[in-house]
Formats: C-alpha cells, sequence, structure tokens
C-alpha cells in the first residue's frame, strides 16, 4: 500500500459506520424484549375468536368471525409494522425466525386440536371458554420467549462468516 493511513481517522470511520448498525440492533432487540405485553392483544383477539367458534352458532355467523379475526390480525401486523422503525433485510433472517414461525404454528394447531378433544371427551360446560383461556394462555407462556431466542443472534449476524 503506497498511501499511509491515519490510525484515527480509521478509528473515527469505523465508529461512524458501526453506531447506526448498532442502534438497529438495539431498536431490534428492544422491541423483542416487550415480553407478553405485545402479545396480550394478540392472546385477547385469538380468546374471542376460540369462545365464540365453540358457541352453537349458524355456519355464517361462523365464517363472518374467521373473516373478523383474520382480519384483526391482519390489521395488528401492518400497524405493528407502521409502528416499528427497524425493516430488516430479508437476509438478516436466520434459520431460527423462520423455526419458531413453524413450530409455533404447529403448536398453536396442535393446542386448540387437543384442547377442543379434550373439552368435548370431558363434555365440559363453557367448553369453549376453558379451550379459549387454555389456547390463549400457552401462546402468552411460549411466542415471547421464543421470539427473543429466534432474534437474539442479529447483532452477531454479520461477524459470523
Amino acid at each position: 500500500m503506497g498511501t499511509p493511513v491515519d490510525a484515527e481517522q480509521a478509528w473515527a470511520d469505523l465508529q461512524r459506520i458501526r453506531v447506526p448498525q448498532e442502534r438497529v440492533y438495539d431498536e431490534l432487540e428492544r422491541c423483542t424484549v416487550t415480553g407478553r405485553r405485545g402479545y396480550l392483544p394478540i392472546a385477547a383477539v385469538m380468546w374471542v375468536y376460540l369462545a365464540v367458534s365453540g358457541l352453537d352458532l349458524p355456519p355464517w355467523s361462523l365464517w363472518t368471525a374467521l373473516v373478523a379475526y383474520v382480519g384483526v390480525l391482519a390489521a395488528m401486523g401492518v400497524r405493528s409494522s407502521r409502528k416499528s422503525r427497524v425493516r430488516l433485510h430479508r437476509s438478516r433472517y436466520t434459520w431460527r425466525v423462520y423455526a419458531v414461525f413453524v413450530v409455533a404454528g404447529v403448536l398453536g394447531g396442535a393446542s386448540i386440536g387437543l384442547t377442543s378433544w379434550l373439552v368435548e371427551w370431558a363434555e365440559m360446560p363453557y367448553g369453549s371458554l376453558v379451550q379459549a383461556t387454555i389456547c390463549a394462555g400457552l401462546f402468552l407462556l411460549f411466542t415471547a420467549p421464543a421470539n427473543r431466542w429466534a432474534f437474539a443472534p442479529m447483532r452477531h449476524y454479520g461477524s459470523r462468516r
């Protein structure tokens, strides 16, 4: 190299590049560490849908409840994505994020199916309320820690190569 390098200037340049990247990771960790507070509205909507779906209602009202449930979840997702200042490039998502998404879907469906079978087997009064409470509770119990685990390695993603 023919050009001399000023160590102090190189360090200042490195800090100018590194600090915004660290802020992005700090914001990402802040968003995932909020714990159950961020998941309470989702669990509440899930609870209402499961409680209503267990009632003896005409089929058109169950389809209306399903459409409303999906619509509210979509609206919450859009609102959350607009509120967040962090936009990760798709290559920043690790295998953990995809694994948590798939496992959460499977476990959510399994908990709904299992509690539905148990409620019918036990012939419980107000079974849909019991089913909704158990499923929403399991959602709250496992979702926040799983998301913290999934997003934990984001800060070190670039340095692993």
